[in-house]
Order: C-alpha cells, then sequence, then structure tokens
C-alpha cells in the first residue's frame, strides 16, 4: 500500500494525493493549483498523476483546488469513476464548465499581447466543452452509506461541515476485524456555523493526511462577524462609497448572504443594495435551495417558516454582464459581492479596477488568501498592485473579517481529532502553507502523537 502526494504538499492548493491499494489505485481529489501565474499555468498543464491507469477519484467537495484540474485528468486518459456526494456533483456541474470559460478568457488576454510579439499563441489548460466532458464520470453517493471501489477495498463519505456537499473520506482496506482505516479529510469545517451541519467527529484510524489551512492559527469569533461588519457598512453609507467584496461563489457567499439576511430581518442592515454579481454565484445558491438534506437545524426552522436565506428585500442576484458593468458607473452606497474569492480572475477584477483608486470605497476580504495571490497583496496593505497587467494605486481602505472562514482553526482542528487523538498511526499534514503545518507538528507532538509527517510534493510513502 502507498500513498504519493502530487498536490497541495507544503502548500494550500492543487489537493492530489494518490493511494495504491491491492492492485488498484485511487486519487484524493484532483485540485487546481493557483498562485503566480506562469508557474499555476505549468504546473497544472505538467500533470504528473498517471491518469490513465488510475481506477477512481474520491472527491471530497467542490471547491476549484479540489476538483479544477478533473478535466485534464480526462484529457489525459482516464476513464473510471469519480466518487461525490450529490451535492458536489450539482456544484461541479456548474462550477468545472465555469472554470474552463475563465481558462478561455485568460488565454485569450494572453494571446493579444503575443500576437503583437509574434509569439506562438497558447491553448487554455482546458476549454468549457472539456470541463463538460467530465461530469458523465461522475457518480454520486450518500454520507454514512458504504460503497465499494474494488472488491476489497470499502469507501465511506462523512459530513465535512465545510461548503455544500463537502465530505471526508474514510477507507477500508480488506474488510472484516483486520481492517486498515485510511482517513482523508479534505477540508475540516467549523462547529456552529450557519446553513450546514457541523464536522463528522475524528475516529481511530491507521492512516491520517489531514488538511492544516490554519494550523498555526486561531479564527476571531463568529459574533466578530456583526462587530466588524456593521461599522464597514454604515461608514460606506456615510461616505456614500462602494464595499467590493471578493467572495468564493461556493459557500462563502452563501454565508456571507445568510448574515446580511439576518442584520436585514432585524432591522440593523444600513439602507444600501447589495449586489451579488457573479453567474457562477447564482447559480451555487440555486444548488443550496437544491440540497437541504445538508442544512442544520437551524436552516430547516428558516424553511419551514418559509424565509428564504438566501434571498431579501435590498439584495439582487447579478448575471447580465452589462448589468455588471452599469455597476460601476452607479454612485453609492452598495455592496458588491463577486468571485473569485482571491481576487485571481472573474468579475470582480474589474470591480477592484474601479474602485481601488477611490479612497471612499472599501475592499473587504473575508477568506484565505493562497501566497502571490492578489487577495493576498491586498491583505499585505500593497501600496500598488497589478489589476489586467496595469498598475493601480491602492486608495480604498482594505479591510478583513476572519470568522467567516469555512476552515477549521488550530483549536478546531485539536477539538476535531480529540477523540481519536492516541489511537492514530501515521498522519500525513498536508494543504497548508510550510509554517501553518510546521506549527500543528508541534502541537500533535506535544500532545504525544507520533509519526506525524509533513510530506513534499512528489515523495512516496509505503504504508
Amino acid at each position: 500500500m502507498k500513498l504519493t502526494f502530487y498536490g497541495a504538499a507544503r502548500t494550500v492548493t492543487g489537493s492530489a494525493h494518490l493511494l495504491e491499494v491491492n492492485g488498484h489505485s485511487v486519487l484524493f481529489d484532483c485540485g487546481l493549483h493557483q498562485g503566480k501565474r506562469k508557474e499555476a499555468f505549468e504546473r497544472n498543464r505538467n500533470l504528473q498523476i498517471p491518469a490513465d491507469t488510475l481506477d477512481a477519484v474520491l472527491l471530497s467537495h467542490a471547491h476549484i483546488d479540489h476538483s479544477g484540474n478533473l478535466p485534464t485528468l480526462v484529457k489525459r486518459g482516464f476513464r473510471g469513476t469519480i466518487y461525490a456526494t450529490s451535492a458536489t456533483c450539482d456544484l461541479c456541474s456548474i462550477m468545472l464548465p465555469d472554470s474552463g470559460h475563465l481558462h478561455e478568457q485568460d488565454v485569450e488576454f494572453v494571446n493579444k499581447k503575443r500576437a503583437r510579439l509574434g509569439k506562438t499563441p497558447f491553448e487554455p489548460l482546458y476549454t468549457v466543452d472539456e470541463a463538460k466532458a467530465v461530469i458523465p464520470y461522475f457518480q454520486d453517493v450518500s454520507y454514512e452509506e458504504p460503497f465499494k471501489v474494488d472488491e476489497r477495498t470499502e469507501v465511506v463519505y462523512h459530513d465535512a461541515g465545510h461548503i455544500l456537499g463537502a465530505a471526508m473520506i474514510e477507507v477500508r482496506v480488506d474488510g472484516g476485524a483486520g481492517a486498515r482505516r485510511i482517513v482523508y479529510s479534505g477540508d475540516v469545517g467549523r462547529a456552529a456555523q450557519p446553513i450546514l451541519r457541523d464536522p463528522w467527529p475524528l475516529s481511530p484510524n491507521d492512516v491520517l493526511i489531514m488538511e492544516t489551512t490554519y494550523g498555526g492559527r486561531r479564527h476571531e469569533g463568529a459574533q466578530r462577524i456583526e462587530e466588524k461588519l456593521l461599522p464597514i457598512l454604515r461608514k460606506a453609507v456615510a461616505q456614500r462609497g462602494k464595499i467590493v467584496i471578493p467572495s468564493f461563489s461556493v459557500g462563502r457567499t452563501q454565508h456571507l448572504v445568510y448574515i446580511l439576511h439576518t442584520l436585514w430581518k432585524n432591522g440593523e442592515l444600513p439602507p444600501m443594495p447589495v449586489y451579488v454579481d457573479s453567474p457562477l454565484s447564482v447559480n451555487a445558491t440555486e444548488v443550496f435551495r437544491r440540497h437541504p438534506e445538508c442544512y442544520d437545524e437551524e436552516t430547516l426552522a428558516l424553511l419551514a417558516r418559509r424565509e428564504d436565506p438566501f434571498g431579501f428585500a435590498r439584495l439582487a442576484y447579478v448575471r447580465d454582464i452589462q448589468e455588471s458593468k452599469a455597476l460601476n458607473d452607479r454612485p453609492g452606497p452598495m455592496v458588491i459581492i463577486s468571485a473569485s474569492g482571491m481576487c485571481e480572475g472573474g468579475r470582480v477584477l474589474h470591480h477592484l479596477a474601479h474602485a481601488i483608486g477611490d479612497a471612499r470605497n472599501t475592499i473587504l476580504i473575508i477568506g484565505f488568501q493562497a501566497e502571490h495571490t492578489l487577495g493576498r497583496q491586498l491583505v499585505e496593505k500593497r501600496p500598488e498592485v497589478k489589476i489586467y497587467g496595469e498598475r493601480h494605486t491602492v486608495r480604498a481602505a482594505v479591510e478583513t473579517i476572519n470568522a467567516f472562514s469555512a476552515h477549521a482553526d488550530q483549536q478546531e482542528l485539536l477539538d476535531w481529532m480529540a477523540g481519536a487523538m492516541g489511537r492514530l498511526g501515521m498522519v500525513f499534514l498536508v494543504h497548508g502553507e510550510e509554517t501553518q503545518s510546521v506549527a500543528f507538528l508541534n502541537e500533535l507532538t506535544a500532545r504525544g502523537v507520533k509519526n506525524v509527517i509533513i510530506p513534499h510534493e512528489g515523495q512516496t510513502w509505503d504504508l
């Protein structure tokens, strides 16, 4: 039994971990690497995973850093099955073609420059059609219902509480009392968050592959969201400014809308319109509405009272590109929620380009920003940034609210592991910048956990 780490090793993005067992091979996730444009382009294109001999993909959830390179895998010869929850299947059916559209757009923009320089044009990583070609390989599975990927390997999906449909994946090898158990955490969610159920608590296992996005950090408490958000909203009204919020289309946007819905219902939302400007966010919200089986009791109670947790009187969802452009010409105050969450593509770049030079405006960051992304540069308060290759002086205020995170922080990860802490075999820490993984390794070691490893990309371990 072997485990090879093809992505998200000592970094956050590009999750891909290959398990070889009983003469079969299964891949935990197949995500896009995000960060420096040129480096990410090369890494995503030069996929090292043996696609044509791979039997199955066990997909934890739909976020692009976990699912976004599935089209490349299929282009390279993968003909197996992609297992995912029903909600994840539905989300991928809209997110992967959207990703293909962004790749086509990015290459079209780059190729205009290359043509002027007499250089050979690039091909997109994959197209919309190539992304759609992945969908027939999906097979939906239910939480807590075991299924077999071969005659000796059983798999169970557990609720991760991270985004809609997200799962932790338990692999049981050889069955019976002597079965070996391998658990892949995917992205661990947080307890007591709106909309979704709490994460499944970890049970003892022989091999644990777990994320460490915030392995060395603590989040602000959930009560800090409204405490920090309300003054920002009121300031925008007073200054007639715009608040541009880069937000992940799946999970983060719906969480933010839920909070704004609550403020509106309680009469606390200042008088200003709120726009969700992202076709993907609009489509993803419709998928949320179709999957109440993922909701917690509080959200189900809202539905029972015929309240829409994703809609209120001042909220408008924007699909049309002309309406999106018109937002930049309208005076504030207003809130514009737009993708992508790390400011690496999508409509939010246009809104940032128009808003960033005006001191009346605010850029509100509510999610993790990977190294080398535009979002990270904004969080670091760089005085000048590039958007679409053009330099912009940052005059708008840049604010952050970390309490929105859908990832467990250090203490929440430790709490999630508590029931299994003394009964763990090998522990592999992935999906974290090296400083975060090292910090979490130190915490585990201090609690007596042995065999904790931070693998390097491309490294293979014999289990």
